[in-house]
């Protein structure tokens, strides 16, 4: 066993003796859509997992958004479904603080069947692109706000998602109340268990504020001197946010479009970049940034049509992408322009990053970073120029758009020259046959709408 697996091993046996309660522990990996899988263990039984590792099949990476198999990733029938090798992530065992205390969790990285990297597990690409930018003398800081819905439990005759009532009148919420400190107050208890789920797990948390949507919040994650803990943080928050929710009897949803009328949940990332001796290399000698910083912009914005598989993983995705929504819908960039698909805020030099903007909130963490490592590397290493940054409203800039097709974002992620090569013939292979899948179930569903509009029309 690894001295970091012993390390971690001897921290979830002294948790474990501290917190007698503690009867089953959650063990599970990110499947390359984003959705947690694994296994419920007594708690006793988890601590082997530090020693031999936890067997699950590897086709599990690859399962589509409903958990079917997807025949042709080439992971199932050609090698008799194998089991894959898991070892803990980083963080190890954690509390779960919104289970009542009876629970904790691992977070788990998929291997192969000897133990070694397993090239379609997401974190593991992650790992990889960190490992590219390193071996360039490039290392990331990086963090994610995320934006998500905090609804309830009641639905309407269709299914659909009702806003939660106000805690001081009872009345559904109408309206979005952007930044107001009442709102918070509203929902003033889930926030404190919220905040203190999250300290307990040492998931560092920012500010959090009403978004623009009814029930729409946004909390931001602390910047991290690593991507790939970034995106770790990224995915237990999600989680904490969900079950926390469900203490207080709400649904959260981080779908990104859950109604057609109000504004999406998107997932921004920043990132700055520092050399080997902890400079960051984007802050140049004036507020407009350094060269690198443009190459990376440059590279982001060439590496986007193939990265929208990332992006904006499902259907539901594009539904984001409409003028005027606060989702960009131009592949621009600008100084302190919320319009643009890339941000640069102003934060003086030793704090020059870009805010990168397109993702939904329902991107896989892992994957819309390894994307962006992917760019940002594309454009340093082949010293790409960006457009003139775009100032005013980007909605109007005579720009290229952002994509906003689903089927053709699989194919230009398949086909592509930038990111596909990277990420390995393993990874594209696993990763198209799982969007296509979902694709064509998508495409054999009747809406309720089609049935409206259509069925006594003709």
């Amino acid at each position: 066993m690894p001295a970091s697996q012993q390390d971690l091993k001897k921290k979830a046996k002294t948790f474990l003796d501290a917190h007698p309660d503690v009867k089953f522990v959650d063990a599970f990996l990110s499947d390359l859509n984003g959705v947690l899988r694994g296994k419920r263990l007594p708690a006793k039984q988890a601590l082997k997992i530090f020693d031999n590792g936890l067997r699950l099949p590897r086709s599990l990476i690859g399962v589509d958004i409903w958990g079917y198999d997807v025949m042709a990733n080439g992971l199932v029938l050609e090698t008799g479904d194998v089991d894959g090798l898991c070892y803990p992530a980083s963080a190890g065992l954690l509390p779960a603080p919104w289970s009542g205390g009876d629970a904790a969790q691992i977070m788990l990285m998929m291997g192969d069947e000897d133990g070694g990297p397993f090239h379609a597990d997401p974190r593991q690409l992650l790992i990889d692109m960190q490992a590219r930018l390193a071996g360039a003398g490039l290392h990331p800081v990086a963090a994610m706000e995320l934006e998500f819905y905090l609804l309830s439990r009641k639905t309407d005759e269709l299914g659909r998602p009702l806003l939660p009532a106000r805690n001081a009148t009872r009345r559904r919420i109408g309206d979005a109340r952007m930044y107001a400190i009442s709102e918070l107050d509203n929902f003033g208890g889930f926030f404190a268990d919220l905040y203190a789920a999250c300290e307990a797990q040492g998931l560092p948390l920012g500010a959090a504020i009403v978004e623009g949507g009814a029930g729409q919040f946004e909390v931001n994650l602390m910047h991290q001197p690593d991507a790939v803990a970034a995106a770790d943080q990224a995915v237990l928050f999600r989680r904490t946010v969900k079950g926390v929710a469900d203490k207080h009897q709400l649904i959260a949803s981080f779908m990104a479009k859950p109604f057609g009328d109000l504004a999406g949940n998107g997932l921004h990332v920043h990132m700055s970049m520092l050399n080997d001796k902890g400079e960051n290399v984007f802050a140049g000698d004036d507020d407009s940034g350094s060269e690198m910083l443009h190459q990376a912009v440059a590279g982001l914005l060439a590496a986007a049509p193939e990265a929208m598989i990332f992006l904006a993983p499902h259907l539901n995705s594009y539904r984001r992408f409409q003028d005027a929504s606060h989702a960009p819908t131009s592949l621009t960039w600008g100084y302190e322009n919320r319009t643009a698909s890339i941000r640069i805020p102003n934060d003086g030099p030793a704090n020059r990053r870009f805010e990168f903007r397109i993702a939904g909130a329902d991107a896989n963490p892992y994957l819309l970073m390894a994307s962006l490592l992917a760019g940002a590397l594309h454009g340093v290493q082949n010293k790409l120029t960006p457009p003139a940054a775009t100032e005013g409203n980007a909605y109007e800039a005579d720009a290229p758009k952002v994509p906003t097709a689903w089927n053709d974002a699989i194919d230009a992620f398949a086909q592509g020259k930038i990111l596909a090569p990277l990420f390995g013939d393993l990874f594209t292979r696993v990763y198209t046959a799982l969007k296509q899948q979902e694709l064509q179930k998508a495409n054999e569903r009747v809406t309720d709408f089609e049935y409206d509009t259509y069925l006594q029309a003709f």
